[in-house]
């Protein structure tokens, strides 16, 4: 039997919290060399306030750059790898980035969102119409966290949800570190050939969603492999992150259940416990890798030119710099400038679609099921250690 690769570190997890040893890193050196999931040293960066300076710097700190560091067992021709990287927006730098971000932006404004929120309300509470008639116990993730985002971005981006299954199964193996490079890379074509069709329908009769308005107004600056790339990212970001921060933030408040009773009662405190359970979990465990394009200092260490950084978003995010006793969870703080949405030019363009999504789920749940609780022991629940986006595989539930 094959044994799974060793986890890099940035990805090593205690159930909700990062390794003491990340953590340690940051109160001491703030800046460690690391391997990135696909086997290239890289440098963390740990630190809160290190970390914003690296991701508001795109000209020391380039994206587009780091496509480039290709591991050595990568079988990707220069022409494919163009295609591949074509319009996936975390993979620019400006003005390239800012002229295809400029084109999504007025699709998650929160005007659009405010607008779209009578229909989130909708498939939420069908979900959990769905949910109660899995009957007891269920698991949350299949029946309620997977579901509610993978149907919000079908319709937003004009995806039929008959092929959720299909796409979430190959998101899932993009973002397993597990998973030979080979296998992730066939995960990537088949995402861009799938998309590739998608675009070539919107194209013959566009529809009223974020594709057919993209071929409606800017059909004549983007080619078929941009459109492809937007659309792949939009879809596997729209679902993946959103349904991890729902089951993980679930099983949270069911551990803190004083927490989870201010969530479920007080309106006021929804918000506030959104924001907290972004920074706490901050499921993403590092941001996109950077390149740096000179030699640079960040905490006092010397990081040659042409080197790979990446920041570290659990060990950032529970920064004491940055908030006091971080490792608690505490619904009331709120804390904002969290970086569980990245920072600068890359900040995560659906972060108001995620937010307005976990501000209607969590209550409508814990209202819908106030008895709502685990119905396997906590020490068993099997959370996804490999996945590059952090979250669990599935949660038994009864109510």
């Amino acid at each position: 039997m094959t044994e799974a690769p060793e986890l890099p570190l940035t990805m090593r997890r205690d159930r909700f919290d990062p390794v003491d040893e990340l953590g340690r890193a940051r109160d001491t050196e703030g800046v460690v060399r690391v391997v990135t999931p696909f086997g290239s040293p890289a440098y963390a960066v740990c630190r809160f306030e290190d970390a914003r300076e690296v991701l508001a710097d795109p000209v020391r700190f380039s994206s587009a750059r780091a496509r480039l560091f290709l591991p050595p067992d990568a079988e990707v021709t220069g022409e494919e790898l163009a295609e591949i990287q074509a319009g996936n927006l975390i993979g620019y730098d400006p003005p390239e980035h800012t002229r295809l971000r400029r084109m999504l932006t007025p699709e998650f404004t929160r005007h659009r969102m405010r607008a779209l929120e009578p229909r989130i309300v909708e498939i939420v509470d069908s979900a959990l119409d769905d949910l109660e008639r899995a009957g007891r116990p269920a698991d949350l993730v299949a029946n309620f966290a997977l579901p509610v985002p993978s149907m919000v971005i079908c319709e937003l981006l004009g995806v039929p949800y008959s092929d959720r299954a299909e796409f979430q199964e190959r998101s899932a193996r993009l973002v397993d570190a597990s998973s030979p490079l080979e296998r992730r890379l066939a995960a990537q074509r088949e995402s861009r050939a799938y998309m590739t069709r998608l675009v070539a329908e919107a194209r013959a009769e566009p529809g009223e969603d974020i594709l057919g308005m993209l071929v409606r107004e800017h059909g004549d600056d983007l080619s078929e492999a941009e459109l492809a790339g937007i659309a792949s990212l939009l879809l596997i970001a729209g679902h993946e992150t959103t349904s991890n921060m729902l089951g993980l933030g679930t099983l949270a408040l069911l551990r803190h259940p004083d927490q989870l009773a201010m969530v479920r009662d007080n309106p006021a405190r929804v918000e506030p416990a959104v924001e907290e359970l972004l920074r706490w979990l901050s499921i993403v465990h590092a941001l996109p890798v950077r390149a740096t394009t000179t030699e640079v200092r960040i905490a006092g260490h010397t990081i040659p030119a042409d080197s790979l950084v990446v920041v570290s978003v659990p060990a950032a995010d529970r920064d004491p710099a940055f908030v006091e006793a971080a490792d608690d969870l505490d619904v009331t703080r709120g804390a904002i400038g969290h970086l569980a949405f990245g920072h600068g030019a890359h900040h995560c363009l659906g972060a108001p679609l995620a937010r307005m999504e976990m501000r209607i789920a969590f209550p409508a749940l814990l209202r819908r099921f106030p008895r709502l609780a685990l119905a396997e022991p906590y020490e068993t629940v099997p959370f996804r250690e490999f996945s590059a986006v952090y979250g669990l595989r599935s949660l038994q539930v009864t109510w």
